[in-house]
């Protein structure tokens, strides 16, 4: 780091009174790299620093910011391009001036590129006009879905905007894409299209923030909402989320071990929750709005490995703006433990009043790509590995080189709600967890005042998604269910992360006493209405189970899914007459029913009608023992 500032300052500090000073007329330009300054950057009146290639700027003031010019740092972003999907933003600039400090954002600041260095200022439509349109030679936005929220709890509490540049420093922001397509390429060297169809570039202009970035928060609930505030990565490089939502929630850092201690009070409760919509969404009216909130939790076995992130339950909603229960299926899975830069997240204060802080030490040169566990709310399908990260550029000198990007133990159970919609719970297993609350280890669900859902029961009445706990074999988790009209559960294991601390993981009925197997198959119930917080638990041993033959003989079957030939094929060495075979997709429905399969040590049954995913196979014998196992048809 030190290296790189000496060589930065010769090249470009021509003003002593700023670290970086960038005379009138002039640019720096930044490709595919990063530049750090240890203090504040003028740029002066015409002058421009352009980041391109997924440049980054990084800064290593402790102090509030010293930045400070009449010119313009530029950096490009994507978000969703359709015109009625929203994506939640935090501005990485404000508005240019000669005074120090941050500076407010407007959505004036946001410009079309046009080639590498230049760009021509988007077109604001009036409040009236609700759709925003690309082509190759404009880009119009619409004011009218310009909102912030800042210390709020109410729906109408959403504060309007517009084209008004009063969105201060670390405020996020929402805003609607836009229709149509540009597929001009401003950056060669990058390749990518302002718009091929399914994300919108937009030039971000202005003074780039930095310093110590002051967001407030608050815990006054309102009778739908909890207190919440849009904020995000305010500044012109990625952050390690990790360390904003550790050290705000209580925490101390050691940024040499990566340990972390709760020695603190928190502001927040350590959770980040982020909007999804589902794709392509259709429409502007609010009650035909079909998305949700993902939530993320920094329980990583150090502050400098991932945490775990929850997508959200695509719900739709009422006019006041509150979720029923309409919804369908679950979110895409993304990762968030470095925000890029134009992030925008929900964050939830648990003081009456106070400051969450934003701090340069939290800054990072991580390039946006899934295998970074660096994403903005755009689909993919891309895995991180599990090595140790590559060297990181950061503010806070840490050696990332030395840490795991393996997330802890845990796996994701989906929850099926009369075919309607899906939510995914989460429990994780790290040592220094406790069985009850810990702050930024637990997530509270996103939407609790949904009628019908699932969650884990950690504290009175709050109703949490992700439960981190440290691992015992003979734990019982309690898992709840509520239910305002007669409902149908199916719960089963849709993931297991580097998890092998338990082979089997089992649902109990404790009003039944029956354990069922939810690894290798599902659970399906039809509660009446009520919230079933005390008769459901999570083990990971069947208590019911005695050793004796008839456990032999379940415990000799084995199935195998060949791809290549596409059949499955039941590995039966006692030679047990098989009476039926079935098989069930991930929603619960049976797609292959077979009956009087015989007794031979190998059945095969086709699975070439099959589409790729996950089906759990169900096997009944003679004797009417049951065994249950899942597998994943692939064609790839």
């Amino acid at each position: 780091m030190r290296k790189t500032l000496f060589y930065f300052l010769v090249l470009f500090v021509l003003d002593m009174n700023a670290q970086m000073y960038v005379s009138p007329n002039s640019y720096v330009f930044v490709n595919n790299a990063y530049v750090y300054v240890g203090q504040d950057v003028n740029l002066d009146n015409n002058a421009n620093m352009y980041l391109r290639n997924s440049s980054q700027l990084l800064q290593g003031n402790t102090a509030t910011s010293s930045n400070r010019g009449l010119g313009n740092l530029s950096v490009f972003q994507e978000g969703t391009s359709n015109q009625y999907g929203y994506n939640y933003w935090c501005s990485p600039v404000g508005v240019p001036s000669a005074s120090v400090g941050n500076a407010a954002f407007g959505i004036t600041r946001l410009n079309r590129p046009t080639a590498l260095i230049t760009s021509s200022s988007a077109t604001i439509l009036p409040s009236a006009t609700l759709d925003g349109v690309a082509t190759n030679s404009s880009l119009s936005i619409a004011s009218r879905w310009i909102y912030k929220f800042v210390q709020s709890n109410q729906y109408g509490q959403w504060a309007y905007v517009g084209n008004a540049s009063t969105i201060n420093p670390g405020e996020g922001f929402t805003m609607k894409g836009v229709s149509g397509t540009d597929t001009v390429i401003a950056d060669t060297n990058e390749g990518v299209a302002n718009n091929p169809g399914n994300n919108q570039r937009y030039d971000f202009r202005g003074k780039p923030n930095e310093g110590l970035i002051s967001i407030p928060v608050g815990n006054a609930a309102g009778p739908d909402y909890p207190n919440r505030t849009l904020t995000g990565n305010p500044y012109p490089s990625a952050i390690n989320l990790n360390l904003f939502l550790l050290e705000n929630s209580g925490y101390t850092v050691n940024y040499s071990t990566g340990a972390y201690t709760l020695t603190g009070s928190p502001i927040i409760n350590g959770n980040a929750y982020f909007w999804e919509h589902q794709k392509p969404a259709t429409s502007h009216y609010v009650s035909e709005y079909v998305g949700g909130y993902g939530v993320y939790v920094a329980n990583g076995a150090t502050a400098f490995s991932p945490g775990t992130y929850t997508p959200a339950t695509w719900n739709t909603y009422n006019s006041d703006g509150t979720p029923n229960s309409n919804g369908s299926s679950t979110a895409n899975a993304y990762l968030r433990m470095f925000a890029p830069v134009g992030q925008g997240f929900m964050i939830q204060g648990v003081v009456s009043s106070g400051n969450a802080q934003m701090k340069n030490l939290y800054r990072a040169f991580v390039k946006e790509a899934p295998e970074n566990n660096s994403q903005f709310e755009r689909s993919s399908n891309d895995e991180a590995s599990n090595s140790n990260w590559s060297a990181i550029p950061n503010i806070a000198n840490v050696d990332y080189t030395q840490f795991s990007k393996q997330q802890v133990p845990q796996f994701k159970i989906h929850t099926i709600m009369n075919d309607e919609y899906t939510r995914e719970t989460a429990l994780a297993f790290n040592d220094m967890a406790t069985d009850s609350y810990d702050p930024a280890f637990d997530a509270i669900t996103p939407e609790s005042s949904l009628p019908r859902d699932v969650y884990f029961p950690l504290q009175g009445d709050k109703q949490f998604v992700i439960s981190t706990l440290n691992f015992d074999i003979d734990k019982k988790m309690p898992i709840a269910f509520k239910a305002d009209i007669q409902t149908t559960f199916k719960v089963s294991v849709n993931e297991l992360i580097n998890f092998n601390l338990a082979q089997d993981i089992f649902l109990h009925d404790k009003e039944t006493n029956i354990y069922y197997d939810i690894k290798n198959s599902f659970f399906s119930i039809t509660l009446p209405p009520g919230v079933y917080k005390n008769r459901f638990e999570i083990t990971f041993k069947n208590q019911e189970n005695t050793l004796g033959l008839e456990d032999e003989i379940v415990k000799s079957f084995e199935v195998y899914q060949n791809n290549d030939s596409q059949f499955l094929t039941i590995f039966n060495p006692m030679q047990q007459e098989v009476k039926l075979l079935s098989l069930y997709d991930a929603t619960g429905k049976m797609v292959v029913n077979k009956n009087n399969l015989g007794n031979a040590s190998e059945i095969q049954v086709s699975t070439s009608g099959l589409t790729d995913g996950v089906y759990f196979v169900k096997l009944s014998t003679l004797e009417n023992k049951n065994i249950d196992k899942k597998i994943v048809v692939s064609r790839q």
